[in-house]
């Protein structure tokens, strides 16, 4: 992340996170939460996302390949 905007939230994010105020359950909200400041992103990108996330057999795409 970068640019003024993006530097701003991310520190704020990293407070947030580092003094408790703030916590992910899973990487979807922390993606959800990038997503509701700055928008979805271009197509490619988001579904690259989704593709890596997809499991087989409890093995993500990755160890399964």
């Amino acid at each position: 992340m970068q640019g003024e905007s993006a530097d701003v939230w991310k520190e704020n994010i990293l407070e947030n996170l580092e003094e408790g105020l703030l916590e992910y359950e899973n990487i979807e909200e922390f993606l959800a939460d990038i997503r509701k400041e700055f928008g979805g992103g271009d197509k490619e990108s988001v579904k690259v996302t989704e593709l890596r996330r997809i499991e087989q057999g409890g093995k993500t795409m990755e160890e399964f390949i």
